[in-house]
């Protein structure tokens, strides 16, 4: 797995499960001890270093449900933001591509960071790039700073309002690396 896709599956799991979620206690675990870092291929040490203080997982589930429970103060869907791309599209989308979907909305924030992960690591390499440009470019970006900026503004913990931030730097920099590859590919 190469670091594209390890920051897509930590951003995306830590968006699409919930904070008490046992399939995240490795990774809780790896940002409480400070050692998430030495995994981290973006140069975000001093956020990081901040979303392991004074973690509670109780408190962050409190703060994870107020905002994206069924009636919270943030949609994770992009059918809820006017320039997402919404479920039936995002589904067709992602099925085109060959990821296996469950009945769940395919929309979802934390999924949308998870297919990014899954087609780095499924996807045909002459596909890969297109469909990851795609996904990022009408699935992704057109509603996510919408939806960062709402976290940021509703997040009581600074380990929600921190990962609203690193996720914020991290989608530009994966953009700014695909649009590099795109190229790099055109030129060959």
């Amino acid at each position: 797995m190469n670091e594209f896709s390890v920051v897509c599956r930590i951003l995306g799991s830590l968006f699409y499960r919930s904070s008490q979620d046992p399939v995240l206690d490795p990774l809780f675990a790896l940002v409480a001890d400070g050692k998430l870092k030495q995994h981290w291929p973006l140069e975000q040490d001093d956020l990081l270093d901040r979303m392991g203080q004074g973690l509670d997982r109780q408190v962050l589930e409190a703060d994870y449900q107020a905002m994206f429970a069924t009636e919270g103060s943030v949609s994770p869907y992009s059918s809820d933001y006017e320039d997402g791309a919404g479920e039936a599209s995002t589904r067709n989308f992602l099925t085109e591509c060959g990821m296996p979907l469950t009945e769940a909305p395919a929309d979802h924030f934390g999924l949308l960071l998870l297919a990014a992960s899954w087609i780095e690591d499924n996807a045909l390499e002459s596909d890969e790039v297109q469909a990851q440009l795609a996904l990022f470019d009408d699935y992704l970006l057109p509603w996510c700073g919408r939806f960062l900026g709402k976290m940021e503004a509703h997040a009581t913990t600074a380990f929600f309002r921190t990962l609203s931030t690193v996720t914020r730097e991290a989608i530009q920099a994966m953009r700014d690396e695909l649009a590099e590859v795109s190229a790099d590919e055109g030129n060959e």
